[in-house]
């Protein structure tokens, strides 16, 4: 049986490279640390709340300060919805 020909392909050679570097910035550097600004203040406001047994952040909120923290880290996932 005779060989079949071999059919040799060209070496692949990429492309001139003409792309430049793009710079990534959103411009937005603030983001990230009031985001964990606002997670560490509801943290402590909660934390500081259950340690003194009520008496602080706030005596006359009572158990609204539970949610004072929790707002505070609500708010810190609300910023983190602008971060890029």
């Amino acid at each position: 049986m005779p060989k079949s020909r071999l059919r040799k392909k060209a070496d692949y050679t990429p492309p001139p490279s003409t792309a430049t570097a793009v710079k990534i910035s959103s411009g937005r550097s603030w983001v990230a640390p009031l985001m964990l600004v606002f997670f560490l203040v509801g943290l402590v406001w909660i934390v500081t709340y259950y340690v003194t047994s009520g008496d602080w952040p706030v005596g006359s909120w009572n158990n609204w300060n539970i949610l004072v923290g929790f707002g505070f880290i609500a708010a810190g996932f609300g910023v983190s919805t602008q971060w890029k």
